[in-house]
């Protein structure tokens, strides 16, 4: 069967007017996400925290607040890079808000030490709320005289202006529910049981249950 230029034409068209509607669904998709960076200690328990909230997309952990282009792991936690151990939330306003999660992300740390969090000391392991724009930053400065007045104390997380995000390596992904073996005290381990032996061992949930009581959502629960 000949195949005609007219039907060619048609065809063509066809594929170009269904390449710009996936292109449309996708920038639509884009725009009804939201994304938030938080530091808030140990950036594999704020991962693991945030990916049970419903409305979350994605969260990343990587690095947020310093100097150094493309930072390792090894660079940060030695200090000197300025860079904070941060996660990068991605999502879905139409279910959780910004000002939802900035409530929850508060009472998953201990935003009144200064020093780090919990068992990790540092500059790398203190909290802060990183924002784009002054809308941003007005919701990060609600919540946090929200849960000053809930603590009855100052809550010394500062909100800080985002340069970039820059995701940690692969090996650090997901590392509370990864099978790779680890070398730990205890011996080799998955990485999903050696984050729970340091999450424990850490204090992280004993201080924030200590901290906020009933307010502290997934503490217990990794």
């Amino acid at each position: 069967m000949t195949i005609g230029i007219r039907e060619i034409k048609a065809g063509m068209l066809a594929l170009l007017i269904a390449a710009a509607l996936c292109l449309q669904g996708a920038r639509a998709g884009a725009a009804e996400r939201g994304m938030l960076v938080v530091a808030g200690g140990c950036f594999w328990c704020v991962e693991a925290d945030f990916e049970k909230v419903a409305g979350v997309i994605e969260a990343e952990s990587g690095f947020a607040g310093g100097t150094v282009a493309n930072p390792t792991y090894k660079q940060v936690t030695r200090g000197g890079t300025g860079h904070l151990e941060a996660v990068r939330i991605t999502f879905d306003p139409a279910r959780v808000s910004r000002a939802d999660l900035l409530r929850l992300f508060l009472r998953t740390i201990d935003p009144t030490d200064a020093g780090g969090q919990f068992c990790d000391r540092g500059e790398s392991y203190s909290t802060a709320i990183f924002v784009s724009d002054p809308a941003e930053r007005v919701l990060a400065e609600e919540a946090i005289r929200a849960a000053s007045a809930q603590l009855g104390q100052a809550v010394v997380t500062p909100v800080r202006t985002l340069d970039t995000f820059w995701p940690a390596g692969a090996y650090h992904q997901n590392y509370h529910k990864s099978s790779g073996i680890v070398l730990t005290r205890f011996g080799p381990q998955s990485k999903a049981r050696a984050y729970q032996l340091y999450r424990e061992a850490c204090g992280r949930d004993a201080r924030v249950r200590a901290l906020w009581g009933g307010a502290a959502p997934f503490a217990g629960e990794s």
